[in-house]
């Protein structure tokens, strides 16, 4: 697959990555074994680039990611992330410098690892100025523990902040044709500061696939109370997505493959990270990075993306869940 560069400096990686939430959470009942073989499906169809972190299923995920990279060659890279913390007493922030080392240490116990590849603060905790607790993330680099550092779902302040610390090889955020608010603050914010960009939800969700009913919005955390997918709301997303599908049909490719090659034809510092617990929806996936538009594609997909899409979304402690007005 091809190679794209995080940041200045940061790590080497598929132009399309794997997050990996959804073999522990959000998306109805998984299998291990199952979710082991995609991972390795990922990694025999090119991928390299694995999206963790400590909250998904409470360290599930980052046991299961350890399980299916255990033969894994020297190009796979591992992200995981920290900040968010779940319990028994529910979810909760908790980005406090003295716990970074803490929280990283017991994420590369659980990984089966000697250095995490990217480390993101998962989100900012409004109790800890940023720069204090990218301060703590960048001892570890000096410890050897972290090679690289990212940050998720921050303004652009935030994010200046944070580079002014310590180089920041990626900043994660939700980003599609679902969701294009970002390209508004947060993506030419990145690009002055020389941060790589790692869409979350690049496929909307699921929505772009063009694959959701009633039934599986209903199914899932992730949907079911968000309001992008409910009511008119979701009749209209629906008919943008009917017009992406005629589209794509035409093309010879899928919504979901069309989807991914516009977010890769936004800039070269684009890494998406589709997830899925299927084989043959990774494959699909992963095809997209080959897929090049031509001029005249890309005006027809440029009025689909522009055409309006409805709804806030949710997500929880976020930058920007409102639409802009703009």
């Amino acid at each position: 697959m091809q190679q794209r560069t995080l940041g200045s400096s940061g790590p080497v990686v598929s132009a399309i990555g794997l997050g990996c939430m959804g073999f522990s959470q959000g998306y109805g009942t998984v299998d291990d074994d199952e979710s082991v073989a995609s991972v390795h499906t990922a990694i025999d169809s090119g991928t390299t680039l694995f999206d963790t972190a400590q909250s998904y299923g409470g360290g599930h995920n980052e046991r299961l990611l350890a399980r299916a990279l255990r033969d894994a060659g020297p190009d796979v890279r591992v992200a995981t992330k920290f900040g968010i913390v779940r319990g028994e007493n529910g979810v909760h922030l908790d980005a406090k410098p003295e716990r970074v080392r803490e929280y990283c240490d017991a994420s590369l116990a659980r990984l089966g690892r000697e250095v995490i590849d990217l480390y993101y603060l998962h989100r900012v905790d409004p109790q800890v100025p940023i720069a204090e607790t990218v301060g703590a993330m960048a001892d570890l680099v000096g410890a050897g523990k972290v090679r690289h550092l990212g940050v998720s779902e921050v303004n652009p302040e935030q994010l200046a902040q944070a580079a002014a610390v310590h180089p920041i090889a990626a900043v994660q955020f939700e980003w599609s044709m679902l969701w294009r608010e970002p390209e508004n603050d947060v993506v030419p914010a990145a690009r002055e500061l020389g941060v790589g960009l790692v869409p979350y939800s690049p496929l909307g969700r699921g929505l772009l696939t063009a694959t959701l009913t009633s039934d599986t919005v209903a199914a899932s955390d992730f949907r079911r109370n968000d309001p992008r997918f409910s009511g008119e709301n979701l009749a209209n997303n629906l008919t943008q997505v009917a017009a992406l599908r005629a589209l794509a049909e035409r093309l010879g490719i899928t919504p979901g493959q069309l989807a991914l090659a516009w977010l890769l034809a936004q800039g070269p510092d684009v890494v998406p990270i589709p997830g899925s617990r299927r084989a043959a929806r990774i494959i699909e996936n992963v095809a997209a990075a080959a897929i090049e538009l031509d001029a005249e594609d890309r005006a027809e997909l440029e009025k689909i993306v522009a055409a309006g899409w409805a709804g806030d979304r949710q997500s929880f402690a976020a930058h920007g869940t409102s639409r802009s007005d703009s």
